[in-house]
Order: C-alpha cells, then structure tokens, then sequence
C-alpha cells in the first residue's frame, strides 16, 4: 500500500507521527506536506496529495490543517476524490463504509495526536460497504 500525505504548518508534528506508524506497518507514504512550522499555503500541499490519489499513484492520502476544512476543500476540487474530515474515530468509520472516502482530512487542533493516530489506523482498516452507498458515491462527482 502506498499513502500520500500533506499538510501545512499546523500539522506538522501530526504528519511526522502519522508517518511513523505508517511506515511501521510497511506502508510506503509520500510527503508532500511541509516539514516547518512556519506559516505557508495549504493549497500548495494539499493539491500534490489529491493528484496522486485521482491518479492512482496512492491508494489513499492523508491531509492535516489546522481545521481540516481548507485541506479538504482543497483535494475536493480534485476529480473522483472523497476527502472526509474527521475528528472522531466514528466519523472515519463512517467516511470509509458510506461515503468511500479516498483521502482523510484531519484537524489538527481540534483533535489529540492519539484521536489522529486511531482515526488513520481505522481509515485504513475501514472497508466501503458498497450496496446502496454505492449508488450515492456515484452521484457525488461533476
């Protein structure tokens, strides 16, 4: 499995964490997030992971932000990607059964690094359900 993540200078230390239980797990990531905590655009981070998603470079990606709403707003512009934000593990279980969510969007200071890192480890785990999810996964692209 291959993992795209990005994020701006609020989620930094979150995507260095994130980074390393991934790795752990033998899951190859790709950063393209920023490695500073000084203030830059998310867009410019958050475009490159939504890329490789769409393009099936990744199997999935991960975004950080302050609020996660930017983030997600950002890889939504994206062809085919379903970014989820979530700051609950039930939202993420959520994201992943219903939605099909491809890409998870996490506030960084609206969660603790533990919510981050259980939230990612069950977006992982999560498979889509599919039925009748399916049918409205379909109608949510242009």
């Amino acid at each position: 499995m291959k993992i795209a993540i990005g994020n701006d200078h609020a989620g930094t230390n979150y995507k260095f964490l994130i980074i390393d239980l991934l790795k752990s797990k033998g899951i190859e990531v790709i950063n393209f997030g920023t490695d500073e905590e000084n203030s830059v655009d998310y867009p410019d981070f958050i475009h490159p992971v939504a890329e490789a998603v769409s393009t099936n470079k990744t199997n999935l990606g991960i975004i950080v932000c302050g609020s996660g709403n930017g983030a997600a707003m950002t890889a939504n512009k994206h062809q085919n990607i379903r970014a989820a934000i979530c700051w609950t593990n039930e939202l993420a279980v959520l994201a992943r059964q219903h939605n099909n969510a491809n890409i998870l969007s996490i506030p960084a200071r609206f969660t603790s690094q533990h919510q981050a890192l259980e939230m990612v480890e069950t977006f992982l785990n999560t498979a889509f359900e599919g039925g009748r999810h399916q049918n409205r996964v379909d109608k949510i692209g242009c």
